[in-house]
């Protein structure tokens, strides 16, 4: 009986109802899609990080695991010193510059000789490895989205350079340059960012990091093959808080569309509830069948949600094909049960009001 009493009062009003669905579903895919996108970049460009083979990268204290706000304050002369240390076979140095022209972007500036030594060269889709000071190679996820050519031009930082080669992706970055010319583009000659260090065996990780310790206290030493477990969203100062507040954004706009949906609801339905309570409803039946009607569109609406969110992931990777966006079972099921509480908390005075009216006024409400 109730059931088809709820699904009666939630197709009597079809506008309302597709608009508290689609406010469920908006409320949904906004979760499913903030996190999927933030979760997505980071654990990509963990991967990426990961590939370029190395097994330690120092850091200068208190850098951030986000290369990009690494800045570069590390003299590059601390390359010979690595290369010093017992079991290390090879040192890289690389310069980090942040670029939004066009795009988010992460440059790496490259000695190709040291970077090779360290993470085995690239693989060359097309055109060859730079040659030139103004040579630049491009990964072949960013030379799609870029339109980019090989012997074609592409401007960066205010800088024409030529496009050497496309490259596989999966070594850090996807634009990559010479050292030196990076250094000079950004005003810090002789510096870097960050140094990959590639020890003559796995084993000899730790004692290498002990002695890097010894030589470079309080420099922020990583190994590489945990850096994926790092790349989280708090380890990003704000990003944390920032997907919090759009996760309480989204259950805001869900838990007022409920509540203004289901109290008109009450109000215009005030005779009905009267007609019930007169012929024996309690008062957990009233607020049961408004719970239920809340619940009924709450599914329905986080049915939609996730239909939008996959469908929006297709169009945002078709117009960026360097998105990375990760939509996960387990965020699904959180973001459904969130639009559920909070749909099921805005429907909770609705039904509340509705169960303690009186029999006899709601009879002669007009």
């Amino acid at each position: 009986m109730i059931r088809k009493l709820v699904v009666n009062n939630v197709l009597y009003r079809p506008i309302r109802t597709i608009v508290s669905v689609i406010a469920v579903g908006v409320e949904v895919a906004l979760v499913i899609l903030i996190v999927g996108l933030t979760s997505g970049l980071m654990q990509e460009t963990a991967k990426r990080i990961e590939g370029i083979g190395a097994d330690i990268m120092l850091q200068p204290p208190s850098a951030s695991v986000f290369f990009a706000f690494s800045g570069a304050p590390m003299p590059i002369k601390i390359a010979d010193k690595l290369r010093g240390i017992k079991y290390v076979q090879a040192v890289a140095p690389v310069f980090l510059q942040f670029s939004s022209s066009g795009g988010v972007d992460v440059i790496y500036g490259i000695d190709p000789q040291s970077f090779r030594d360290v993470s085995g060269g690239f693989v060359f889709l097309q055109g060859h490895d730079m040659r030139g000071p103004d040579d630049i190679l491009i990964d072949d996820w960013a030379a799609k989205a870029k339109n980019v050519t090989v012997d074609g031009t592409f401007r960066l930082l205010d800088h024409d350079f030529h496009v050497a080669g496309i490259v596989e992706h999966g070594k850090g970055a996807r634009l990559f340059v010479p050292l030196e010319t990076l250094q000079e583009l950004s005003g810090a000659r002789d510096k870097a960012s960050i140094f990959f260090i590639k020890c003559t065996r796995p084993d000899h990780t730790q004692g290498v990091m002990d002695e890097m310790h010894s030589i470079f206290p309080g420099y922020e030493i990583r190994p590489l093959k945990d850096f994926l477990s790092l790349m989280t969203s708090t380890s990003l100062p704000g990003l944390n808080a920032f997907i919090e507040s759009m996760i309480a954004l989204a259950v805001s706009i869900g838990f007022l569309v409920i509540l203004l949906s289901m109290y008109t609801t009450v109000i215009e339905r005030t005779r009905d509830i009267g007609v019930l309570k007169s012929i024996g409803a309690s008062k957990f039946y009233i607020i049961r069948a408004l719970l239920g009607e809340s619940a009924f569109i709450c599914v329905i609406g986080i049915g939609v949600g996730i239909g939008v969110s996959y469908a929006a992931r297709v169009m945002f990777l078709a117009s960026f094909p360097t998105l990375s966006i990760l939509i996960t079972a387990d965020w699904i099921v959180r973001s459904s049960l969130i639009a559920l509480a909070g749909g099921l908390l805005g429907a909770s005075y609705p039904a509340w009001l509705a169960s303690r009216k009186d029999a006899i006024e709601a009879l002669s409400y007009d």
